[in-house]
């Protein structure tokens, strides 16, 4: 079970242009954490200008992410995922650092109910968690 995303950003932009902030934070996952490149669960939410405040040095271009993913994984490869993402998503498509915000939810396995309803503690998912 790979982990699940939510990416919020503001109404207006292309399929591309989505598709691409999809694309780089997926790759960011499976460079840093080891995921396998087929586990993909993502979401964008868009939102209107009115129902997305936030500070004014940020852009339209703000994007909040929210990783819900196994508890595990170490500080260094956290801070591997920061970087990527905000480095994939300047590169395509062109989003600015400061307009990324980053959030991981790493619920215990035991609140996972997976294939078919298995507690997430006792599945082998066949990829390494603790990295």
């Amino acid at each position: 079970m790979c982990p699940l995303v939510k990416i919020e950003i503001r109404k207006g932009f292309s399929s591309e242009y989505k598709k691409s902030i999809l694309d780089g934070v997926h790759q960011a996952l499976v460079d840093a954490l080891g995921i396998p490149d087929s586990d993909r669960f993502q979401r964008i939410y868009e939102l209107d200008e009115e129902d997305f405040e936030c500070p004014p040095d940020r852009t339209d271009a703000v994007t909040l992410i929210q990783i819900t993913l196994f508890p595990g994984r170490s500080f260094d490869a956290k801070k591997k995922l920061y970087h990527d993402i905000v480095h994939n998503l300047g590169e395509n498509p062109g989003i600015d650092g400061n307009d990324i915000i980053i959030i991981l939810l790493e619920p215990p396995m035991e609140n996972w109910g997976v294939r078919g309803g298995q507690p997430a503690s006792e599945v082998d998912f066949g990829f390494k968690i603790d990295v």
